[in-house]
């Protein structure tokens, strides 16, 4: 649906087909009683999340990427997203699970438990359930044209 992806990743954060490799401290704390405690982003997870955030208009967090998700919740928000006409080139996606440190940090950094998960010029949206939610009832049309990130209607 979305094919072009205008961002470009963030250190420490992988983009889609790009693959960057960088130490996780989450293989030395996965015992369960380290995984009880929420760990504070560092401010290098938390300055590429941000990066990352500010990369394009509308960003989505996901499992898999646009062309292939790689879970439900994150098929259905893509589908939303072509559903409503977002701009292609107004949007990017970052895959979550090809990096750990991304999929952990960006659930502490929207205080979110799930993904995927939805920005719009920088502002957290929420999760599918919400999008799904404001895609019922016509708050997702509105949002997204309040900030001009819609394919432009040809005249």
């Amino acid at each position: 649906m979305f094919s072009r992806f205008a961002a470009r990743p963030a250190r420490g954060i992988t983009r889609l087909t790009t693959t960057v490799k960088t130490p996780s401290p989450w293989s030395i704390a996965s015992s369960p009683a380290a995984l009880q405690f929420r760990r504070l982003l560092s401010a290098e997870t938390r300055a590429a999340i941000d990066k990352a955030v500010e990369s394009a208009p509308v960003v989505l967090f996901m499992k898999g990427t646009p062309e292939t998700p790689q879970c439900g919740f994150s098929r259905a928000s893509i589908q939303i997203l072509g559903l409503q006409g977002v701009d292609p080139k107004k949007f990017t996606a970052f895959n979550v699970l090809e990096d750990p440190e991304l999929r952990q940090g960006i659930k502490e950094y929207s205080e979110w438990p799930t993904i995927p998960q939805l920005y719009i010029e920088k502002e957290f949206v929420g999760g599918c359930d919400i999008l799904m939610s404001m895609h019922q009832n016509g708050e997702l049309a509105k949002l997204l044209e309040e900030k001009g990130v819609l394919v432009a209607a040809e005249e």
